[in-house]
């Protein structure tokens, strides 16, 4: 398999070498099991389904799963395996099937599902760095997209996730993704069937490019979009070269980005407190349910 599938476009033939991802041709697992801490109208009261996948086609300094996104570390599985593990969280009674960082899986996943045909929403959780082309292949098989708009500036996104084109790639593949599923709709208990959340992780000392991201998102989607900001960065990653990302954000870092949020005319809203940072919500990848 010649992968593009991700705005890198490495041409790895992935059946026989690894490309930037680092992975092989088949999925590689770290971890499936019930998430209790994504928004509440994804993980509800019995939890998300979440199937998190090894390899990254980012490189973010900052990584919470740098365990698994750039130490590799996960367990190779197949295509059938894959779908045993979808119905055992539907077992468990997951209100979905939460594929997070999937992007190098993306093609592989649309011909799993195609032949899954899920019987709960379907969740693709990515870090926002697609490609239209590769989305389009997904459509009708995704239920909700989840993705995270990092930056807009080349510059930090270059120097945080070695992708300095991040922003010329998240801004279209979000609207495409927002096409996809259409305006949300959520059952009467307050879980979403359909849609697309998007998600901003507040940075440390980069409040400018959050104030600009949420300016850029008031002026090109539609304001009954879901958007989930985020203030739960921890320094799990200590750095000379990054200093200013070996702290939490600050009280007057969150408020100025709330502030922006509450005026920019979105009403479908989430924000974490700022008590949500910390290493107790980052997942134990220990294989569990592989």
């Amino acid at each position: 398999m010649i992968c593009k599938a991700c705005p890198r476009e490495c041409s790895a033939d992935r059946s026989v070498s690894r490309g930037f991802c680092r992975m092989p041709e088949n999925f590689v697992v770290a971890r499936a099991a019930k998430h209790f801490w994504e928004e509440p109208c994804i993980s509800g009261t019995n939890g998300s389904g979440t199937v998190f996948f090894s390899g990254c086609s980012l490189r973010c300094v900052f990584c919470q799963n740098h365990e698994i996104s750039a130490e590799n570390f996960g367990k190779e599985i197949s295509d059938e395996r894959l779908m045993r593990i979808f119905d055992e969280l539907i077992a468990q009674g997951a209100h979905n099937i939460n594929l997070v960082n999937p992007t190098h899986y993306a093609e592989r996943l649309a011909r799993v599902l195609k032949e899954y045909n899920s019987s709960v929403p379907v969740v693709y959780n990515s870090g926002g760095y697609e490609k239209v082309e590769t989305l389009k292949k997904l459509e009708g098989l995704i239920d909700i997209y989840l993705p995270d708009l990092k930056y807009i500036s080349p510059d930090r996104s270059l120097k945080y996730s070695g992708a300095e084109n991040y922003f010329d790639f998240a801004a279209p593949a979000i609207k495409e993704m927002i096409r996809q599923t259409g305006s949300p709709v959520l059952d009467e208990n307050g879980i979403m069937l359909k849609g697309t959340v998007v998600r901003h992780l507040i940075l440390p000392k980069n409040t400018n490019q959050s104030v600009k991201i949420i300016e850029w998102l008031s002026e090109n989607i539609p304001r009954d979009t879901y958007i989930s900001l985020m203030a739960q960065y921890t320094p799990v990653i200590h750095s000379e070269k990054y200093p200013e990302l070996n702290r939490g954000i600050t009280r007057r870092e969150y408020d100025k980005v709330l502030d922006a949020l509450e005026n920019s005319g979105f009403y479908n809203c989430f924000v974490q407190e700022m008590q949500s940072s910390g290493d107790e919500y980052i997942p134990k990848f220990d294989l569990s349910g592989v």
